[in-house]
């Protein structure tokens, strides 16, 4: 090119002459140093070589041109017109990067923001099928480990796109996952995002079982039945305590009085009587305002009789109750809230 880019054409149009490398050069100068050194990271050489030609040639370029390769980039890049980006964690970034830590903390806590960075923050505003993507070709230990720092919905997302023999090794993994060493986390963290962090230092400590049983909580009832039965091959005390973690008696508040009733309909007098034990109030009102006055009066009576139950027997009797539930539910004929991104109950 003679005179930089000075030669181009910079009528209408200009850009879509250019060559896609010409229009990378112009790209990276206008983004700067930083995001230009970062990028060419990720190319091979030939690539490099090639665009950097192109770059060191570059002594002017006129702003139609400038604006219209910009604009052609970010069109390519935000095809759908949605920006996924965290915004907490670009904040956080540039503001670190910006000022010393003190500053920048100062700085963060006085809009509400922390600099220290919630591992795998910017995973839960990427789309589903993009974030299964990156993760698909990933060991399940590390999709494991990732998952669980996810809300449950977005962890459920991604588990239901594994294939079914793989999907339940990763929630064997997610059951089993203890402390962690927090900087292998952070390590992990910039794997996904950009670069690594070196290791050591303190642990972070993770409930596998309650984080899978919350993600089990959002998937579909066949996959969530499959994934179970799978680790209960493997462990069946694991699986047992996982299947009690995922409800709790408390949640059938959340079914409403229609769906309510069915359940109670699917169990006997003493055991519910015996799970009333350890109910909370609103359960309690829950259970007595859906029952007839003869079946109520019934149970008041029951629970009048009954004496003290061993918490053991409490806790069995309100596992049934849940596994009743938890039929019905299988059959489409309860819906808890939440489940499937559904809070319309039938």
């Amino acid at each position: 090119m003679d005179d930089g880019v000075a030669t181009m054409d910079t009528g209408k149009g200009a850009p879509a002459k250019l060559k896609g490398p010409q229009k990378t050069a112009i790209f990276l100068l206008a983004m700067g140093e930083e995001f230009a050194s970062s990028f060419f990271k990720r190319l091979d050489e030939p690539s490099i070589k090639e665009i950097g030609k192109y770059m060191s040639e570059i002594n002017h370029v006129p702003s139609d041109v400038l604006n219209g390769v910009i604009e052609e980039f970010l069109g390519n890049f935000v095809s759908d017109r949605n920006l996924h980006v965290s915004g907490k964690s670009f904040l956080e970034q540039v503001i670190s990067k910006s000022l010393d830590g003190g500053k920048a903390r100062e700085i963060c806590k006085s809009i509400g923001q922390d600099v220290q960075r919630v591992p795998f923050d910017d995973l839960s505003v990427v789309p589903g099928d993009k974030l299964f993507n990156i993760l698909k070709g990933e060991h399940p230990q590390t999709v494991a480990l990732i998952l669980s720092y996810l809300p449950e919905s977005k962890g459920a997302e991604i588990l239901e796109q594994f294939p079914e023999e793989t999907r339940a090794e990763i929630a064997l993994r997610i059951a089993r996952i203890g402390p962690v060493e927090d900087e292998v986390v952070r390590e992990l963290d910039e794997v996904v995002r950009k670069d690594l962090s070196s290791l050591g230092g303190p642990t972070r400590q993770l409930d596998g079982v309650e984080k899978l049983a919350a993600i089990l909580n959002e998937l579909e009832g066949k996959a969530e039945e499959a994934i179970l039965a799978s680790i209960e091959t493997e462990d069946n005390d694991l699986a047992e305590t996982i299947r009690k973690r995922m409800f709790v008696f408390e949640d059938l508040l959340q079914v409403n009085d229609k769906g309510f009733r069915e359940i109670l309909q699917n169990v006997d007098k003493t055991t519910l009587a015996k799970a009333l034990k350890t109910a909370s109030e609103e359960m309690k009102a829950k259970i007595f305002s859906n029952l007839s006055e003869r079946a109520a009066e019934m149970l008041r009576e029951d629970l009048e009789v009954l004496g003290p139950v061993r918490l053991k027997e409490v806790e069995e009797s309100q596992q049934t109750i849940l596994k009743a539930a938890k039929k019905l539910e299988s059959e489409g004929r309860v819906v808890f809230a939440g489940k499937n991104k559904e809070d319309v109950f039938v």
